[in-house]
């Protein structure tokens, strides 16, 4: 498949999934529990992953590694759409192992619209989705990829 079509692809589904309805009910679960070795731990609120590079900005080779691409259209909109109804977003990139990244990412967010959000490359137990230009789904507890069908 060409890079073109993949690109396509990628926008097509980009733009379904803006259009769904994020809402949150008058009280949003805050947090959960998780047994660990016996013990009940509380967990924080659930959160949504958003990568940064190629997927809520442009990003090519080309791009000097101080500076952040445009934002890709539907994505800032869905982010923007998940913010406003209550959704913890977190925007989960590489760049977040580099302090002096993590200033050019916040001026990034501010100069387009959105709040100072979280900036993790660290999943854990309340991350319940990811939006990312790499990732590969699997089917939970079957081993097989999500394909287009």
């Amino acid at each position: 498949m060409s890079m073109l079509n993949s690109i396509k692809k990628y926008l097509k589904r980009a733009k379904e999934e803006v259009t769904k309805d994020y809402s949150i009910t008058s009280s949003p679960r805050q947090s959960d529990t998780i047994a660990v070795n016996g013990e009940i731990r509380r967990l924080p609120r659930a959160w949504t992953g958003v990568d940064l590079d190629g997927t809520l900005a442009y990003h090519d080779q080309s791009l000097a590694y101080d500076k952040i691409g445009e934002p890709v259209p539907i994505m800032l909109d869905l982010v923007k759409k998940m913010v406003n109804n209550g959704i913890r977003v977190k925007i989960f990139t590489a760049r977040a192992t580099d302090s002096e990244q993590l200033v050019i990412i916040r001026r990034w967010l501010k100069a387009n619209g959105l709040p100072e959000l979280e900036i993790t490359n660290v999943k854990d137990y309340s991350m319940i989705r990811l939006y990312d230009d790499r990732c590969i789904q699997v089917e939970h507890n079957t081993g097989r990829l999500v394909v287009d069908k």
